[in-house]
């Protein structure tokens, strides 16, 4: 059963750059202007909101950096070092600037976009019969059947011819043959063991081939592929099966999250008017 991953909602403006301008702007404003949340530092009576911290933190937790009490004073250093240095751009008046006023604009959209995203995302839960009536839609799809299955691999066809006599002569001597004889690293060691499969999820020829042996029998003749000649014994099959309901939840929240983040995106498209005045790139 396969679900698509869904794609990211919308690209996260909550970035750490984002992040990082938006407090550098915050530089220009006086302290007593500043919302009073609570104060990890300050910089020259400028504060860095706890909450900032707390985000930036949350992020390179989430990228696999421990959140500790060191990582936070990196933070924090990081912030304050963007401070000193956004003071001085706008002692110079840099943020007057056509292009850095473009920039500062573009960020505060994305910011703001990214707002929107959460807060339609938070009130407009995907509900729990929602999913499962997707997932029941999605479950009278599954068809087909996974086969379990050895090989042996083999560089030509003569050689596999060869291993196929010697089976038809003593069966049971499939996994001895595979690992003296398989090219297949990755199931040699095995006994050409290749677990449980579908046919879209192997070469063509291979899977054409598997589907119709009986279980417990082998091909009596070689199997061609891309990657060489193949002698296949097919261990068992049984239909395909959907994954319990609570396994893949969570990604058919999400697909369905995505969908009604689209439809709401083309209701948003559908009322207002784009008009490209520009879009080549400039000449060199």
């Amino acid at each position: 059963m396969r679900f698509i991953k869904p794609r990211v909602l919308l690209a996260s403006a909550a970035s750490l750059l984002a992040l990082a301008v938006c407090n550098s702007a915050m530089a220009a404003t006086p302290a007593d202007q500043v919302p009073k949340d609570p104060v990890a530092a300050t910089v020259n009576g400028t504060p860095i909101s706890q909450k900032t911290v707390d985000l930036l933190a949350k992020q390179g937790a989430s990228k696999g950096n421990p959140d500790t009490p060191e990582s936070r004073r990196a933070i924090i250093d990081q912030l304050a070092l963007q401070m000193v240095v956004a003071e001085e751009a706008i002692k110079k008046g840099l943020d007057k600037t056509p292009e850095v006023a473009e920039q500062v604009a573009a960020i505060k959209q994305a910011v703001l976009a990214s707002a929107y995203v959460q807060d339609f995302v938070k009130n407009n839960p995907v509900t729990d019969d929602r999913v499962k009536a997707e997932y029941e839609r999605v479950k009278a799809t599954v068809t087909g059947s996974e086969y379990k299955a050895r090989h042996i691999l083999v560089e030509k066809e003569d050689e596999a011819k060869d291993i196929i006599a010697k089976l038809k002569a003593d069966p049971s001597a499939f996994e001895k043959l595979a690992m003296e004889k398989s090219l297949d690293a990755g199931s040699k060691a095995q006994g050409g063991e290749l677990g449980w499969f579908d046919l879209s999820a192997i070469a063509p020829e291979f899977g054409a081939a598997t589907s119709k042996l009986e279980k417990g029998k082998f091909t009596e003749a070689p199997v061609q592929t891309q990657f060489g000649y193949h002698v296949i014994l097919l261990e068992d099959s049984k239909p395909i099966e959907a994954p319990p309901l609570e396994e893949v939840k969570p990604l058919l929240s999400q697909q369905l999250q995505q969908q009604d983040w689209e439809k709401q995106l083309e209701a948003l498209k559908a009322k207002t008017k784009i008009e490209v005045v520009g879009a080549s790139a400039p000449a060199p």
